[in-house]
């Protein structure tokens, strides 16, 4: 089958839909379709139209429907789509109702859907393919596995990831607010990956590695780079305000470390509703009393977020995900 995969995100950068699409194609390769990944849509033949992003993707959809009437197409909801809700975020009714098949990352998303088309809508959870081996110079650092593994060390100071990009939605300095209230004793030092998308952001993430000895930002990292940095650290915090299902939540599954994460319909359709590493959206507070108790491993939260996430590491098999594609092409095929 020879397969358009379109995404808003430019060629070789790190943003979730990008690496998504870069992802999706290198399955959709493995089972034996002709794949072309476009930030746009092209007229060249094709079979299956897979656009990421139901706003930013619409006019490729209905190019495609008016181009090739026969075509299959595939729409992917993004978190930006459907939160708050598919009509605030302007997703095309009629790009929406073209679409053969809808795909969301988590189950709760169904929710966001319209009742006439959840029949058509499937649930693929995102997959982690396995870290390649990285080469170094004799004077830096071994790489860091992302295989899971015992946790780092605590001897140092505890190490917390964030893996954001700089725009609101993300709420990226949410943890920089929440590292100032902790008591002087507790050693969190937060190191905080992601490119400039808001300019006003960058401003106040670079004065505040200036100002605030808990927190710096690294600027964008390459997707190895990112994961050693997370693989390296004893959690991720992810205090995104609307997600459809983040990438980093999968990533920190795969690679063993525990998550701590707003309490957003994105990030509890993968973790679960009892998942105890939750903390309200917006709420530097209680994600400071979430990271003192996480640190002091109070009660056993620590080992029981750990736990909580090696168990649902399945859910990031590839293997799972290049199934789920199988089955969605095979649907279309008859």
């Amino acid at each position: 089958m020879r397969i358009l995969l379109v995404t808003p995100a430019p060629p070789r950068s790190y943003h979730g839909n990008r690496v998504t699409a870069v992802r999706w194609a290198g399955m959709l390769r493995s089972l034996g379709h002709q794949v072309r990944v476009r930030q746009g849509y092209d007229s060249s033949p094709a079979d299956l139209l897979i656009a990421l992003h139901a706003r930013r993707s619409a006019d490729a959809v209905r190019r495609a429907r008016a181009d090739r009437p026969s075509a299959r197409i595939v729409l992917a909801l993004t978190g930006t789509d459907l939160y708050p809700s598919l009509a605030e975020a302007g997703a095309d009714p009629d790009a929406l109702a073209a679409a053969d098949r809808l795909v969301v990352l988590q189950p709760l998303a169904l929710e966001q859907v319209p009742a006439a088309l959840r029949g058509r809508t499937r649930v693929i959870y995102q997959s982690v393919k396995p870290q390649a081996a990285v080469r170094y110079h004799a004077a830096e650092p071994p790489p860091v596995t992302c295989e899971p593994g015992p946790a780092p060390a605590r001897g140092g100071s505890f190490g917390v990831a964030l893996l954001a990009h700089l725009r609101p939605v993300k709420d990226p300095l949410l943890p920089a607010c929440a590292a100032r209230l902790l008591p002087a004793s507790l050693p969190v030092r937060i190191r905080h990956a992601g490119a400039v998308i808001d300019p006003a952001l960058a401003d106040r993430a670079a004065a505040e590695t200036r100002a605030n000895p808990r927190y710096t930002w690294l600027g964008e990292l390459n997707r190895s780079r990112a994961r050693e940095l997370l693989a390296a650290s004893h959690v991720l915090v992810h205090p995104s305000r609307h997600e459809g299902g983040a990438n980093v939540v999968s990533e920190a599954l795969a690679a063993g470390v525990p998550v701590l994460a707003t309490r957003i319909p994105g990030t509890v359709g993968i973790l679960g509703a009892d998942y105890p590493g939750y903390f309200p959206v917006g709420d530097a507070a209680a994600l400071a009393g979430l990271l003192s108790r996480v640190e002091r491993n109070a009660g056993g939260l620590y080992d029981e977020l750990r736990r909580r996430c090696a168990a649902l590491r399945p859910l990031t098999d590839p293997r799972r995900e290049r199934a789920s594609w199988r089955r969605l092409l095979a649907e279309l095929a008859r």
